[in-house]
């Protein structure tokens, strides 16, 4: 199975637990293919997914275009200057502007196309396939889209602290305990750093 495949099965297998989450989001891998993207709509998960600046979308004017295409005609008045979140070298700031696609949709609903432009390099855009409630903010859909460096970051941390990535198995189910395990450890982790930053650690007792 592809990526996008095994992320439907996953999703799909925590709405069918009433696992309670907001939004889904990834990179190009993911956000490329419609096939997911329509899915994901279907089962009404708002997501906001990376896609090339090649991707076709269908504007408000009922055309088939490429989202660079779109993003270009956008006046600079269509711009602002957004942090999506800390960094290790502070705010990560970005010029973001959105727009709307798809016109014809189900009531209750938005799709938007999201632009991110680098502060530095203006030519540096990344674009974002957005979906869900009519009613949302530009501001939540940066914060979805910002948010995947903190979960990147998090996979990077659990990785050197717990060895999410140091296994050699074969088999699904050894594969599970695996990463299981290490993600366990790598919360137990976090839970005593917070105590420790707090000053709510107790000694350990001696038996």
């Amino acid at each position: 199975a592809t990526k996008p495949e095994l992320a439907q099965m996953m999703i799909e297998r925590a709405l069918d637990a009433g696992v309670p989450f907001g939004w889904f989001t990834g990179d190009e891998a993911y956000g490329q293919v419609g096939k997911l993207r329509l899915w994901l709509e279907s089962r009404g998960v708002a997501h906001v997914l990376a896609v090339p600046k090649s991707q076709m979308v269908i504007s408000m004017e009922l055309r088939q275009r490429r989202a660079h295409a779109v993003i270009a005609d956008l006046p600079a008045t269509a711009w602002q200057r957004i942090n999506c979140g800390d960094g290790a070298h502070g705010p990560r700031l970005y010029d973001w502007a959105v727009v709307d696609i798809r016109p014809l949709r189900e009531r209750g609903s938005g799709h938007w196309l999201l632009a991110r432009r680098s502060i530095t390099d203006p030519d540096e855009i990344a674009y974002y396939i957005c979906y869900g409630p009519a009613d949302t903010e530009p501001a939540e859909l940066v914060r979805v889209a910002g948010s995947r460096w903190a979960i990147e970051e998090c996979f990077q941390t659990t990785k050197n602290e717990t060895g999410l990535d140091h296994y050699q198995v074969r088999g699904y189910p050894a594969w599970y305990r695996h990463i299981t395990l290490s993600m366990a450890a790598a919360a137990f982790l976090t839970i005593l750093r917070r105590g420790a930053q707090k000053g709510d650690l107790k000694p350990v007792p001696e038996i």
